[in-house]
């Protein structure tokens, strides 16, 4: 087994913030040895709270040379396919080779779905159609398309992102799964046990062969909000405390899905997802301060990987 790639959500602010700041948050990020940084997407969550996932993507690849930016998840069908497709490849002439793209419909916060212009009830096959469009249009040759929510003559986007950019598609319903064998590169969880993870994988791997595509091509990772600390009491307050103000929800439904304690700790609890074929973690760290959060990620992509060199040997 290849090693594990384990990248965290960097506790930094908004966009347009103090750039040396992002730059220096960064820095320590890469010196931790994290293997990616992750960002999110909303936009009008709850409270109208959000920041725009590739825009966010772009500051950050921008910002330093190296790390790679995974996008976990993009609210894909909120926006006409076209232009994303255009950001994308703007994304991948800027910095080829270092985003990867996880994509979803979205759900907490219907709200969010109906202010911009979408029924919440038509987002799964609006993001089929969205998914399938983006795909055609990564090839650099024309696409002419005709749906029930768009239709496209010889829509053309050049020069093709070279490299691809990765597609992983999210989401813990049937479809979603479906839809990551079918037009995905991969599969992003949350909210699921290591069973279901490797059910998920399995599904996948067959709805993939059965559509004559390589599964074996595909990398599916895990979002994951872990809490940090030198006790499992002392983690457990600012994971829940965060959690709670950005679901609008009481933390214990999350409370088994979301490990916490120190980097060890984390580490037992995250191990039996690699073996049911998890290859990425995206870790949403939540600890007394930022140096403690990033710190514990790095540590907790070498107990990792530690792991995986045990397993194998």
């Amino acid at each position: 087994m290849t090693r594990v790639r384990v990248g965290l959500f960097p506790p930094v602010g908004q966009p347009g913030g103090d750039p040396q700041q992002l730059q220096a948050t960064l820095a320590r990020v890469a010196d931790a040895g994290v293997d990616h940084v992750c960002v999110g997407d909303h936009v009008s969550f709850f409270v109208g709270a959000g920041s725009d996932g590739l825009i966010t993507a772009t500051s950050m690849l921008a910002a330093q040379p190296k790390l790679p930016v995974y996008v976990g998840l993009y609210l894909l069908p909120l926006r006409h396919p076209v232009p994303v497709a255009r950001q994308l490849a703007t994304i991948a002439q800027i910095a080829p080779g270092r985003l990867t793209l996880g994509i979803g419909i979205g759900g907490e916060d219907r709200h969010e779905i109906e202010v911009c212009g979408v029924d919440p009830k038509t987002r799964g096959r609006r993001m089929d159609e969205c998914l399938q469009i983006l795909r055609e249009l990564a090839d650099g040759t024309p696409v002419t398309f005709d749906g029930q929510f768009f239709s496209l003559k010889d829509a053309l986007i050049v020069p093709a992102p070279s490299p691809r950019i990765p597609l992983i598609v999210g989401g813990r319903s049937d479809a979603a799964v479906r839809r990551a064998a079918r037009l995905g590169d991969g599969w992003l969880g949350i909210w699921v046990s290591p069973r279901r993870f490797a059910s998920v994988a399995e599904h996948i791997a067959q709805e993939a062969s059965g559509a004559r595509r390589d599964p074996s091509d595909f990398e599916h990772a895990l979002n994951v909000w872990c809490g940090f600390a030198a006790t499992r009491d002392a983690a457990r307050e600012p994971l829940a405390t965060q959690m709670q103000r950005f679901y609008q929800m009481p933390f214990e439904p999350f409370e088994r899905y979301s490990p916490y304690g120190t980097p060890e700790h984390v580490a037992e609890f995250l191990g039996p997802y690699i073996g049911a074929g998890c290859a990425a973690f995206n870790v949403i760290p939540c600890a007394e301060d930022q140096e403690t959060a990033v710190s514990a990620v790095g540590e907790l992509r070498q107990l990792l990987n530690r792991s995986v060199v045990g397993a194998v040997a």
